[in-house]
């Protein structure tokens, strides 16, 4: 991996307290214990577990240890929420993909795969990038588009990150329809908590948007009225 050790690890969140209210009440905090979810309250005798949480906004603002970038396979900065990335949070980042291209990486990233970096600039430790898959009529890449959770997430486990925030990977100019998007992001991500929990705390779904946050309220839901 590109150099990350040498920067203090971040503590737990620590939102504003209006906002810590407000979201609280309109995004409740889903606990995940193994495979089975638990009110929010309830003992957790269990050691792997892990939050699922939603906070509509700008990924680059977000004060969790990770990050996830929604990059191409090149892993040199394009549009949308990895163009705002690579932005936000200066040269450090490009130069560690650049090394990466230039050792590990020779031919990009794959699709559903997961690389770390630096975060910069940027309020978090690390950015873990990954490629999600472009919506395809006639073939199914749902499992690579959940697979980018489920690597970024091994790889969150890997560096010690425990609070991670996810953006909604191949929804918009890749075609994926924003409902589809979030029922995989919060499914795939609520079936890793036996895999990644007691390293990986909390994940923060970070929905652009009116429909965006809709979506994923509803995945969340139903995630969590199956169980």
């Amino acid at each position: 991996m590109a150099n990350w050790r040498g920067k203090t690890p971040l503590s737990r969140c620590s939102w504003a307290e209006p906002f810590r209210a407000c979201s609280a009440l309109v995004f409740p905090t889903i606990h995940i214990i193994g495979n089975a979810f638990i009110a929010p309250g309830e003992s957790d005798a269990y050691a792997r577990s892990m939050d699922l949480r939603i906070e509509p906004g700008d990924i680059t603002t977000i004060h969790v240890d990770a990050v996830v970038n929604a990059a191409n396979s090149r892993l040199l900065g394009g549009g949308g929420v990895d163009g705002t990335i690579h932005r936000r949070g200066g040269g450090e980042i490009l130069a560690e993909c650049r090394q990466l291209r230039e050792t590990t990486l020779p031919e990009g990233l794959p699709a559903g795969q997961a690389v770390a970096t630096t975060a910069g600039k940027l309020p978090a430790r690390w950015v873990i990038h990954t490629v999600g898959p472009v919506h395809a009529k006639k073939e199914d890449r749902s499992d690579t588009l959940a697979s980018c959770y489920r690597e970024s997430l091994r790889v969150a486990h890997e560096i010690g990150a425990r609070t991670v925030a996810f953006p909604a990977i191949s929804a918009g100019i890749y075609g994926w329809s924003m409902d589809d998007a979030a029922r995989i992001a919060v499914t795939t991500a609520a079936s890793m908590a036996d895999e990644v929990g007691g390293v990986v705390d909390e994940v923060v779904f970070v929905p652009f948007g009116d429909a965006a946050t809709a979506a994923f309220e509803a995945a969340l839901a139903e995630v969590n009225a199956s169980r």
